[in-house]
């Protein structure tokens, strides 16, 4: 591999599914041949000693831009210039292609030989808006491969690029670590603690925001409890979301059957994943299109943990699903259509145990961490 400055503004210790990914992929290269350039999380002396305390426990080397929202401006543009040539750096791997690669041409400039951009969900949205399809079509023509999550956010994505710049798109999802997520990863003492061990649950691990369909759940409970009585919604997560989903509980007649865990952190999630007996998430895409799931790495961790999953419809979330054979896709936002699978996973042990096995196989057989880094560093 080359050696590459990334430049991102989706870097740990800020939050997020992208910061994840991007962090994760940069573990498992060549600590000798990466430069970081990434924006700070926080201005306020908390936020800036956490990034430092971050910083200084990575293998590579992390420059930190004064700015909290890392832009292609004039300024910007010239310090990753400059930080390509102190560095010696002749690859460039754009964490987020929009915005950030339109600096592809001046990093070109300065001796930039591959310059791979990588795109999530918000790039299908941008796909759907004139001035962002030409920025879009800009950054196809200034990078040598554009990557996608899954095959919805190629297609929407594509439709903004040359016939040649969607040639040299590439796959590239986030990926699973195992290791971390698995069958024995602790679940029973989960269930133990909050008193659901001898409860059927239903698990949802996920930001608490509306696209995620957590209401989608709350109003499937009660035809849920209607065939397994004592079953219970276990949402696991924090967001702004948070204090209507406890409205709408209270509201549907369902709060006793519905706990809300909050915020968790990372290192405790494979746990909570299997404190399920089944994982739910029936995303909806709202917005006209411009809200919408790009991949859901949720399914594939519930996967890796030995659940079936029963997944919305919204974006890339079918890419992470093998429909009747990992769990089902349902519509996104039908309550009917959730529960009717639900119930037949929650009443059906043996029928969990099959689907269950099989997610943990395809995780390891295509989703794992070191395959897809292998894929990235032959782009660079």
């Amino acid at each position: 591999m080359d050696k590459t400055l990334i430049v991102t503004n989706d870097f740990p210790p800020r939050p997020g599914g992208i910061q994840a990914f991007l962090h994760n992929m940069a573990l498992r290269l060549d600590p000798g041949q990466i430069v970081v350039y990434a924006s700070t999380w926080k201005r306020s002396p908390e936020g800036i000693a956490a990034t430092a305390a971050f910083d200084a426990e990575q293998p590579f080397i992390v420059v930190r831009d004064r700015t909290t929202m890392l832009l292609p401006t004039p300024r910007v543009t010239r310090r990753a210039v400059q930080l390509l040539r102190m560095h010696g750096c002749t690859s460039v791997w754009f964490g987020a292609a929009a915005p950030l690669g339109l600096m592809a041409p001046a990093l070109r400039r300065a001796g930039a030989r591959r310059l791979v951009a990588t795109t999530h969900g918000h790039e299908a949205g941008w796909a759907q808006l004139p001035a962002a399809r030409q920025l879009l079509g800009r950054i196809g023509e200034g990078t040598d491969t554009i990557t996608y999550l899954g095959e919805y956010t190629r297609s929407r994505i594509a439709t903004a690029l040359s016939p040649e710049a969607a040639d040299r798109m590439v796959q590239l999802p986030p990926g699973v670590d195992e290791k971390t997520f698995h069958p024995g990863s602790g679940g029973d003492l989960v269930r133990a603690r909050l008193g659901l061990s001898d409860r059927p649950v239903v698990v949802c691990v996920s930001r608490l925001v509306p696209r995620k369909g957590q209401d989608t759940l709350i109003l499937a409970m009660p035809a849920i409890l209607a065939q397994v009585p004592d079953a219970v919604l276990l949402i696991v997560g924090g967001g702004p979301y948070a204090k209507e989903l406890k409205r709408l509980a209270e509201k549907t007649g369902v709060g006793d059957s519905v706990r809300f865990t909050g915020p968790v952190p990372w290192d405790e999630l494979p746990a909570h994943y299997g404190a399920g007996d089944v994982f739910a998430m029936p995303c909806r895409t709202r917005r006209g299109g411009l809200d919408v799931e790009g991949l859901g790495i949720v399914f594939l961790e519930a996967s890796a943990t030995g659940l079936p999953v029963v997944a919305g419809d919204s974006g890339g979330a079918p890419d992470a699903v093998l429909d009747g054979e990992t769990g089902w896709v349902v519509r996104g936002g039908s309550a009917e259509e959730s529960a009717d699978r639900i119930v037949t996973l929650l009443r059906d042990p043996e029928l969990r145990q099959r689907m269950g096995e099989r997610g943990r196989v395809w995780v390891e057989e295509k989703w794992r961490w070191d395959l897809l880094a292998e894929r990235l560093r032959a782009l660079l």
